[in-house]
């Protein structure tokens, strides 16, 4: 298989299927395309030959393209059951499904406002959106409300217990959250340090610190792909 990502500095969306199948143990060839939103350019060349989105991540399975991280994720599940992807039984299951589909549709205020830029620390921007921008403390009340709850209700590490889906749909979030210095209860802090320390997401951060590459895209593009 291989998947099709963007710079890991930026881009959250490759993040989610990245780590999933790299803490999974899944194997994988990485294609990482430099993020770009001009035409004819290598990034919209090659992703468009294998998906007609135009957009990361993909996953190619034998020839077979897969996008949006939810999608890949519900593939890759279905392909790989013992490794138990999403919470054995139903209503978690159900429950994870319903997280990580707010993540991918929600939360727009706290995508436009922090952007995903893992090699940067700006707590001094993080305090100053926190104050100025009501819609961004509710995003944060939210997701710091949701991870607290489902930690108590799973007994932890993870949101259900098992790293898995939603663990992977959520660490784009914890990186944001420590880049902009976002104020969290002590068991969330806990949660984000957890995540933070598996060895995938030591491995993407390593890389995306490496790559010192400094994008500047516009808004949509950041909305879109947050």
């Amino acid at each position: 298989m291989q998947l099709y990502i963007g710079n890991k500095n930026y881009s959250s969306w490759s993040l989610r299927p990245w780590v999933l199948m790299t803490q999974a143990g899944i194997p994988f060839e990485e294609v990482r395309l430099r993020l770009s939103l001009a035409e004819g350019s290598e990034f919209k060349e090659r992703l468009q030959a294998v998906t007609p989105a135009g957009k990361v991540p993909v996953l190619v399975d034998d020839g077979f393209a897969v996008w949006e991280s939810l999608a890949i994720a519900e593939y890759l599940a279905e392909k790989f059951p013992a490794l138990g992807l999403w919470p054995a039984d139903a209503q978690a299951r159900a429950r994870a499904r319903s997280v990580c589909a707010e993540m991918q549709s929600g939360f727009g205020a706290l995508r436009t406002h922090f952007p995903m830029n893992i090699e940067a620390s700006l707590p001094e921007v993080g305090a100053e959106v926190l104050r100025t921008r009501p819609e961004v403390g509710r995003d944060v009340e939210r997701l710091t409300g949701m991870w607290s709850g489902l930690l108590r209700e799973h007994g932890g590490p993870f949101l259900f217990g098992a790293f898995g889906v939603a663990d992977a749909f959520f660490a784009p979030v914890v990186t944001r959250f420590r880049t902009y210095g976002v104020p969290v209860p002590e068991a969330v802090g806990a949660y984000m340090a957890r995540v933070l320390d598996l060895p995938a997401m030591q491995a993407w951060v390593h890389d995306a610190l490496a790559e010192q590459d400094f994008l500047d895209f516009d808004e949509p593009y950041r909305t879109s792909r947050g």
